[in-house]
């Protein structure tokens, strides 16, 4: 047995070793002290070293340890690898500036915690652009403001491109974008904000073949300096004149990437569109007529925000769809010069405010989220435990190593947690528990037939394995379309639910079928008890379907209504944006204070954060509120803390942070996942199944906003994630449902179609209601624990789990039963099931 076992158990610990250590170190440590400890060669040079640090930053010369030794580096060429031989660099790269940026870029790496806090949790770092009007033409307002807004979509573009997840980013006023970074510094990340404001525009111009400074610019020239590295990493200038109009631009490029060369330098490849890629044709073929002409090579410089770059020979015409940049690039500057290409900003921008911000939640708030995660849990195992017994025990197990994998996984990933994150891995872990409900209760009837518990434990995880993975198939295409169709929220909420999906599948069919088989063929267990809930019913659920049917889509039709009445009233400020007035005082006061106060007065959506401009020890107090709701928030803020002594220093209005393109890639996201399970079910079941599945969850998450609206609640960035969560769970829910009645047709060939689907209701009704309390639990104690955002993703579940059991049972299968109205023969025209025949029937009945 554990011979056989061997190869899973070793599995199960490399991947839960790795988990790990990936969390590792939990916090972020001091970038100074992390430095100290790891220096290991030259201590007494090091100390040296360490001691101008600390004074060059006591003297405000370097903003801190990680900018002074950059720039004492640079000045005095110290090599600063030198100090740490473990940290191994390409041997090829030379230059001791660029060695020492991604040496201290790689040490701040390793001094950060491995899974990074989100800005509701930890605060980050947030500076204001506005455009430049020195520089920016001349243009109607409605073209700027679509410029704007298409800058704001670059800059999330970019921001993604670095790697920060679920960023701020909004209009302030008419001409700035606010953005809001979690888990950076700009003390310790300086070029962040440089790589986010650049123009990005790219020329490729033509060289003067003759003509070369001192000379006299030739008309039309304009002096370059190309800057080139040897091979010993010494560095020499050419000094060039390049053509000042040029011949093609950066709209010809579709997209850029980094590569390293094979001598470890790296370089960007740049790859033409169509149209580009014949431009380029026609550029180069005029450049080496010219030098046929000539005798002199011709050279095309390449030209980024009017740095020359390179200027490569061109001998003959290039008939390609590719080009490539090379220069002096650390890996840093290659992934962001890439990244910069991709997404031009067609206007300047300049940096007008620089602060930190505090965390947007209230220490209130994430304690409460803490003890939400704590009950949450401790309800969910002990539901299981109270049915399942030891078996509940082994779910217990798994579900502990299924979080510890997730958070293994996010922080491989460089994810970002945030409280409403936390939120859904409470909410995923209870649904988690179905795929070890769905063994155990097929273990339960195996066992009730008189089947030995080993045999029962084969038969049990072989019968649940068709609806786990089914379930989990239809899932995992509903993240992979929020993946690829999805931005901000929506994407981010896809990767955690695709990490979720398999690490809840390993934990349920290797981990606790490992356990399980250790305990019942190692005869530590001789039985598994499990208490009975909803067992042998008889319920006739087609004969109430129309009445059900019915009654809930009229209380969809009120939701609908409700939500058309209300508007603009039903989205909160991410969806419309609002006002942020800017308050000083004498003594701050708790977020979550603040708040309170505001919600008693009437104030419903008021988000209040501290920040602190870099540079400045004055911190101002920040609150954003709906339109025209700011001045006399401030009034009732002044009466209620009258000793903080609040004094209004100007209001601006923002735009949303959840914008336009996201909405509908939202939108989108869930047709297209709608059609794509359509498409999947009706291949592996029925096109019947297919549209049941499809019906019965559209029904689900317009009834549960319909619900949510009714509540009087108001939608905001965190409920795009809630609705798409909902979704896979009615998704999950009525596959388990469609897979019982597939098997049934095949065990039972006499059975008529109605019977078939009431028993098939019936036998999976336990594992319905047992699935659906635990994830009910979870979703109370988060709804009377916690507050805001989270609350309404609790809010949000609860509508869900209700409609999606509801809908199982009324809409999915009655919908099923009536596209194949009520006959069989229509379904076994197209499944691969046992066909009934007229005989059979006639001979059972003549015996």
């Amino acid at each position: 047995m554990f011979r056989q076992n061997l190869w899973k158990l070793t599995l199960c610990a490399i991947i839960v070793l790795w988990a790990a250590f990936n969390l590792i170190p939990l916090k972020d440590q001091p970038f100074g002290d992390y430095v100290k400890a790891e220096a290991e060669a030259k201590p007494t040079q090091f100390t040296t070293l360490m001691t101008r640090v600390a004074e060059r930053v006591k003297s405000g010369q370097a903003s801190s340890t990680f900018v002074a030794l950059k720039q004492i580096g640079r000045e005095d060429k110290i090599d600063l690898s030198e100090f740490f031989p473990q940290i191994r660099l390409e041997e090829s790269l030379k230059n001791v500036e660029k060695r020492n940026e991604l040496l201290l870029n790689e040490l701040l790496r390793r001094s950060k915690g491995r899974l990074q806090l989100g800005l509701d949790l930890k605060g980050g770092v947030a500076f204001t652009l506005e455009v430049d009007e020195t520089l920016a033409v001349e243009e109607p307002d409605y073209a700027r403001t679509e410029k704007l807004n298409k800058a704001i979509e670059i800059i999330g573009n970019r921001v993604n491109g670095l790697g920060v997840s679920e960023p701020i980013i909004r209009a302030v006023g008419t001409n700035r974008i606010e953005v809001q970074l979690a888990g950076v510094t700009t003390t310790d990340n300086p070029e962040v904000l440089s790589s986010l404001r650049k123009p990005a525009r790219l020329d490729f111009r033509m060289v003067h073949p003759f003509a070369a400074p001192p000379m006299e610019a030739p008309p039309g020239f304009t002096a370059m300096t190309l800057e080139q590295e040897t091979r010993t990493g010494e560095t020499f200038a050419e000094e060039l004149y390049v053509k000042r109009i040029p011949e093609m631009t950066g709209e010809a490029v579709s997209d850029s990437y980094p590569i390293m060369d094979e001598f470890g330098r790296f370089k960007i490849i740049l790859r033409f569109t169509a149209e580009g890629s014949t431009q380029f044709a026609q550029v180069t073929k005029a450049i080496a007529d010219e030098g046929q002409r000539t005798g002199r090579r011709g050279r095309l410089a390449i030209v980024l925000d009017d740095k020359l770059y390179s200027a490569p020979g061109v001998e003959k015409e290039i008939n390609s769809d590719s080009a490539e940049i090379s220069g002096q690039f650390s890996q840093r500057e290659a992934v962001d010069l890439a990244n910069v290409l991709n997404n031009p900003l067609d206007i300047p921008l300049v940096v007008k405010e620089q602060y930190e911000v505090g965390p947007s939640l209230a220490q209130d708030a994430i304690a409460s989220g803490k003890l939400a995660f704590i009950i949450g849990t401790s309800l969910t195992v002990g539901f299981i435990l109270l049915f399942y017994t030891y078996g509940g025990i082994v779910a217990a197990v798994g579900m502990g190593i299924n979080v510890l994998i997730v958070l293994g996984v996010m922080a491989s990933i460089g994810a970002t947690l945030t409280l409403p994150g936390i939120a859904g891995i409470v909410l995923t872990l209870a649904m988690s528990v179905d795929s070890n409900i769905l063994i155990f209760e097929r273990m339960r009837e195996e066992l009730k037939q008189g089947k030995s518990l080993a045999t029962a434990l084969e038969a049990g995880f072989d019968k649940a394995w068709s609806a786990i993975i089914d379930g989990n198939l239809t899932t995992l295409i509903t993240a992979a379309i929020m993946i690829v169709l999805g931005t901000g929220a929506v994407k981010g909420f896809g990767v955690t639910l695709t990490i979720g999906i398999f690490t809840t599948m390993f934990a349920a069919v290797v981990v606790s079928k490992l356990m399980l088989e250790f305990l019942v063929h190692g005869n530590v267990i001789k039985k598994l008890p499990m208490f009975s809930v909803l067992q042998n019913t008889n319920y006739d659920f087609l004969k109430k379907a129309k009445i059900a049917f019915i009654g809930s889509w009229l209380l969809i039709a009120v939701g609908v209504i409700t939500v058309a009445v209300k508007g603009k009233d039903v989205y909160g400020i991410d969806f419309l944006g609002g006002d942020t007035v800017a308050l000083s005082f004498a003594k701050p006061v708790e977020v979550g204070a603040l708040r309170a106060a505001a919600q008693a007065a009437g104030f419903k959506e008021v988000n209040p954060v501290y920040q602190k401009p870099i540079g400045s020890d004055r911190t101002l107090l920040k609150i954003t509120t709906p339109f025209d709701q700011a001045a006399p928030l401030v009034e009732k803020l002044q009466q209620a803390f009258p000793e903080s002594q609040f004094k209004n220093e100007g209001v601006t209005r923002i735009g949303a942070s959840v914008g336009e393109e996201i909405q509908w890639n939202a939108l989108k996201a869930v047709f297209w996942a709608l059609v794509l399970i359509l498409i999947y079910v009706a291949f592996r079941f029925e096109f019947g199944y297919g549209m049941g599945a499809v019906v019965s969850t559209i029904h689900d998450v317009v009834m549960t906003i319909g619900v949510f609206v009714l509540f009087d609640r108001q939608f905001n960035a965190s409920m795009v994630a809630a609705i798409l969560l909902v979704m896979g769970y009615s998704i999950n829910d009525t596959i388990v449902v469609f897979d019982r009645i597939r098997e049934e047709l095949k065990l039972n060939p006499t059975g008529t179609l109605r019977e078939i689907i009431n028993r098939s209701l019936n036998l999976t009704l336990s594992r319905t209601i047992i699935t659906g309390g635990t994830t009910l639990l979870t979703a109370l104690t988060l709804i009377f624990v916690t507050s805001g955002d989270v609350n309404d993703i609790a809010l949000t579940l609860l509508i869900g789990v209700v409609t999606g059991t509801f809908s199982s049972l009324f809409i999915a299968s009655p919908i099923f039963y009536w596209w194949h109205k009520g006959d069989r023969k229509h379904v076994e025209a197209h499944h691969d099931i046992a066909p009934k025949y007229d005989w059979a029937g006639s001979s059972r009945a003549s015996e």
